[in-house]
């Protein structure tokens, strides 16, 4: 059995099958979880849900990261010489 991985409010995770979202709210009351997904998708699960996509933590990832920040060129276009 997997341990459960509570949800936490801005806490970023990869479900089992690779998604990586972020916790956006948790309402204890109705007993739900709304993720945020990469592309902006909205879900929102009962806990049974949460668990059974056996999420684990994940440190919440660089925007755009190194293909993006690289993709336009160097800053500063002077040449060589």
């Amino acid at each position: 059995m997997v341990d459960r991985v509570p949800p936490r409010v801005h806490g970023w995770y990869r479900a089992a099958d690779g998604s990586l979202f972020e916790v956006v709210a948790v309402d204890e009351r109705d007993a739900s979880v709304e993720l945020q997904y990469q592309d902006g998708t909205l879900e929102e699960l009962d806990l049974e849900a949460w668990d059974e996509l056996e999420a684990e933590p994940v440190p919440e990832p660089v925007e755009g990261g190194l293909a993006e920040l690289y993709a336009e060129g160097p800053e500063d276009p002077t040449p060589w010489s």
